[in-house]
């Protein structure tokens, strides 16, 4: 393109009346909450540049001033969204094939807009560039969230070009960060290990953190991460940290690069991995959101920046939960009657839970859900198992007081099924090539708007059965394999991640507007959907298919570095554990899922008379402190990793005038030593009561005392927790 009319070009991206000379006037460009700022401004020469992402400025004039002193042929200064093209020689966010064959992207400045929403506390600002010699355009979306210092950015790609082009990268952000040292915080593991937290002090050139499985992304891995700024530690309530979540349920990667100017530049967003993206003249690419905070408090400030946000704006109806439950799984399996199932609810409904879940295998006649091996696809009532029909269940738990919910798994089919012998054509495959089983089932192929069509009739059907059913337990176990779609075009396979991640929200969208209500808990074999894509339309996660107690403490403490309590399903089970074999103690099984969303695995009838009464006082307890821990602000006490064994969070109210602390021994201690947990969080001048909950008679010192705010955070207090599986959970009343 001749380079006289990119003034033309440019005006007519923006909408506006302007000359070429309009991106040459200096600017700034400042994205603020009420604790934080994200400053940019604009050279002369266009270029827009991102200079500051932490604690608030509110006169950012001096940036368009600043200098680097970078020699100019080590690289570019630090630009707001990098491309591959010019003198940029790090990872690009933005990697393109033009039409006619040319690699090369130089974005220059157009306009920029920032406007208030309809919710006041939501400013939106969007920055238009567009390329120095090519047809194409970019928007820098940044939303910032003021009283939760959240700001979130997303890029929109647009092909105004006389031909297709190929997106290699497309991140969603761009975001470069100066400071002496950087400690990467993240979590790692595996199914049933998920959540297992990892500290990484970076050092010059790049490490990455990505998944390539789709559907079940974050089993292994997560797209959130902490950095801790100009420290080697991490710390709970001081320091400087930068936090990031994707909000995107496909592959994804996030890259930190450390470049010879000690400067640290992240990438996030989806996986470019075999994803190359063809987008045809007019089109255009909406990357995903990534959500970003700052705390000047350490990792538990980001924390609290994050579930505030995601209660407010990142989970479906995050002021919503699902109530107490007893999910039939690991109490029946695939083996029951009505009759087992309407014990359990007797059960359930006497220890005082709230809600009955039937999982798995109430499906499938032609192939009955007896097994993981087959009917999975065959979505009607197996009339074997159940001829009383799933209303009866759902109506006894009703006349009980109880809400009812039922297991799903829609994106899945067994080879064994009347759907795999009927549609072939759905399961995700590449040509004649092996589709490989995973727990005795193949995917769906969700880019086909008919299997999408299909997912949604799975889910709207099964509300169909009974007008009683309040949740649905969505489950998702296989990861692809072997990648390739029949649907889509030969020379378009690599669209298939994105675009199977896009039609499952298709889906999801079509539910939320008929389902609103709805209850729904993202599964996927416990903790492989655990991000901020899927919360935008479910109200929770299944956090682990590991229900042990020991092994929750782990899982829960990285899953709430970044994720509310609200969708933390946490679920007392049976011991021996089904998963570990661990033999645990009800109290300390119940003081670890009460820190979350409280439901029970198990069946009720192996239970002793005395379990059944500690259950019916922890599950009593629970209920009158549980808006505490939906609700609360977050302050973790050491860790699970600690060297000591011990281990505590505490949620405290909004307003501080209550607050809940679980306290943990997870480990062999003699009888030397006793730990000191000093209470952050609470009003210093305030007086609060502390009382020790489902005990029978007082065990400390403390239980009942009356301390000031200030003695609990600068004295603490000391539970004798002498002896692994020992826990005590505390209610703390302001006077």
């Amino acid at each position: 393109m001749n380079k006289t009319l990119k003034p033309l070009f440019a005006c007519l991206f923006s909408g506006l009346i302007c000359t070429g000379a309009a991106a040459a006037e200096p600017q700034v460009i400042n994205i603020k909450t009420d604790g934080s700022s994200m400053v940019m401004s604009v050279t002369s020469d266009g270029e827009v540049l991102f200079h500051h992402f932490g604690g608030r400025i509110d006169d950012a004039a001096p940036v368009t001033g600043i200098k680097s002193y970078r020699r100019t042929d080590h690289g570019t200064d630090n630009l707001a969204y990098s491309t591959m093209g010019g003198r940029n020689f790090r990872e690009p966010a933005l990697r393109v094939t033009h039409a006619d064959g040319d690699m090369n992207t130089e974005l220059r400045y157009v306009s920029h807009t920032t406007r208030t929403l309809a919710d006041t506390n939501v400013t939106r600002t969007v920055i238009k560039l567009t390329d120095t010699n090519q047809a194409l355009d970019v928007e820098l979306v940044y939303t910032a969230y003021a009283e939760e210092n959240v700001i979130t950015t997303h890029a929109v790609i647009r092909n105004r070009e006389k031909g297709s082009i190929v997106l290699h990268s497309f991140y969603s952000s761009s975001l470069p960060v100066k400071a002496r040292s950087y400690l990467l915080t993240h979590l790692y593991g595996a199914w049933a290990r998920e959540s297992q937290v990892d500290h990484t002090l970076l050092t010059h050139g790049s490490k990455s953190i990505e998944s390539r499985k789709q559907v079940r992304t974050t089993h292994t891995e997560n797209p959130a991460f902490m950095i801790t700024l100009d420290s080697e530690s991490f710390d709970e309530n001081y320091g400087e940290v930068i936090a990031g979540a994707l909000a995107w349920s496909g592959n994804f990667r996030l890259n930190f690069e450390v470049d010879e100017f000690n400067v640290l530049n992240i990438l996030a967003g989806a996986n470019p991995y075999a994803s190359d993206y063809t987008l045809g003249e007019g089109e255009s690419f909406t990357t995903p959101e990534m959500i970003y905070t700052y705390s000047s408090e350490g990792a538990g400030g980001a924390s609290r920046h994050l579930h505030d946000w995601a209660r407010n704006y990142g989970v479906w109806h995050g002021h919503t939960y699902a109530p107490t439950l007893l999910n039939s799984w690991e109490g029946a399996y695939f083996t029951f009657d009505a009759k087992t199932l309407t014990e359990m609810i007797d059960d359930a409904a006497d220890m005082g839970l709230e809600m009955f879940v039937l999982d798995d295998g109430w499906f499938g006649n032609k192939y009955p859900r007896n097994d993981s091996n087959a009917g999975l696809g065959d979505w009607q009532v197996n009339a074997k198992k159940l001829p009383e029909g799933i209303d009866y269940i759902a109506s006894y738990a009703h006349q009980k007081g109880m809400k009812f919910g039922i297991w799903i798994e829609p994106e899945m089919v067994n080879p064994r099924s009347e759907l795999a012998e009927k549609h072939p054509d759905w399961i995700v495959k590449a040509g004649n090539r092996e589709i490989p089983r995973m727990r005795n089932q193949w995917l769906l192929d969700l880019s086909n708007p008919k299997v999408q069509d299909f997912v949604f009739s799975v889910f709207d059907n099964t509300m169909k059965l009974s007008p009683n059913i309040d949740y649905i337990k969505w489950d998702a176990n296989r990861h692809v394999e072997n990648a390739g779609s029949e649907y889509l075009p030969e020379d378009k396979q690599s669209h298939f991640w994105i675009d199977y991640t896009q039609g499952f929200y298709k889906v999801m969208e079509r539910i939320r507007a008929k389902y609103p209500d709805v209850l729904i808990q993202a599964c996927a074999s416990g903790g492989g959907r655990v991000e901020f894509g899927a919360m935008k339309y479910f109200n929770e996660v299944w956090t682990s298919d590991n229900t042990e107690a020991l092994s929750r403490t782990r899982i829960q403490y990285g899953t709430s570095l970044f994720y509310p309590a609200t969708v933390m399903g946490s679920h007392v089970s049976a011991t021996p554990n089904h998963q570990t074999g661990n033999i645990t103690p009800i109290k300390f099984r119940f003081d670890i899922a009460c820190a979350g969303r409280l439901g029970m695995e198990l069946q009720p009838k192996r239970m002793d008379d005395a379990e059944k009464r500690f259950a019916r006082k922890a599950v009593a307890s629970y209920k009158a402190y549980r808006d505490i821990v939906m609700e609360g602000d977050l302050y973790r006490i050491g860790t699970p990793y600690d060297d000591t064994g011990y281990y505590g969070m505490m949620y405290v109210s909004k307003d501080k005038k209550k607050a809940v602390l679980f306290t943990y021994c997870i480990r062999y201690q003699s009888r030397t030593l006793i730990p000191k947990f000093r209470l952050h969080g609470l009003d210093a001048k305030t007086r609060y009561t502390v009382r020790e909950q489902n005990t029978d008679k007082k065990r400390f010192w403390f239980d009942g005392g009356t301390f000031t705010g200030e003695y609990l955070a600068n004295a603490g207090i000391n539970p004798n927790l002498s002896k692994i599986y020992d826990s005590a959970v505390f209610v703390l009343e302001a006077q």
